[in-house]
């Protein structure tokens, strides 16, 4: 046991563990794709923010590698000349050691293209579903309500 530990620790040496390791291009390469289309495609930002499973990340040229689940909320890419903000349900996040970010997203909208009045009517219909019907109809109007909460909340984005 201690041996395969001493191996593991041996083999981790000189990897690369914090983006400020690497020299950095300054460019992100991003793409954003649904199931449908490509949203964005080899673009060039400087920043990507996002939601993910374990917490909101901000990501730029020479992020540690990393794979993450996305969670409903905004996803921001900042570009050398504007912002384009998206609302993303879900989905998963690459960061590659070449600076590239892949984003598989299950939809992605744009923030402007999103009717928050008519989320927060599906939230409050979602919460009044929680507390009736069989245990199938509360699951449902779970995900729903947490859909919809996180629409809501990208209004103030």
């Amino acid at each position: 046991m201690f041996a395969a530990r001493a191996r593991l620790a041996a083999s981790l040496v000189g990897r690369r563990f914090y983006a400020t390791e690497a020299p950095s291009s300054g460019k992100l390469i991003v793409n954003l794709t649904v199931p449908h289309q490509v949203i964005l495609g080899k673009y060039e930002a400087k920043q990507v923010n996002l939601a993910s499973s374990e917490g909101d990340m901000g990501i730029l040229a020479n992020h540690v590698p990393t794979i993450a689940q996305l969670r409903p909320g905004v996803l921001e890419v900042f570009g050398a000349d504007k912002t384009t903000k998206f609302f993303v349900s879900g989905g998963f996040a690459v960061i590659n050691p070449d600076s590239s970010l892949n984003i598989n997203a299950i939809e992605a909208v744009s923030l402007s293209d999103l009717d928050f009045e008519a989320a927060k009517r599906g939230a409050e219909d979602a919460t009044k579903r929680l507390s009736v019907g069989s245990e199938e109809d509360k699951v449902t109007a779970k995900i729903e309500l947490e859909l919809f909460e996180a629409v809501v909340a990208a209004a103030k984005h």
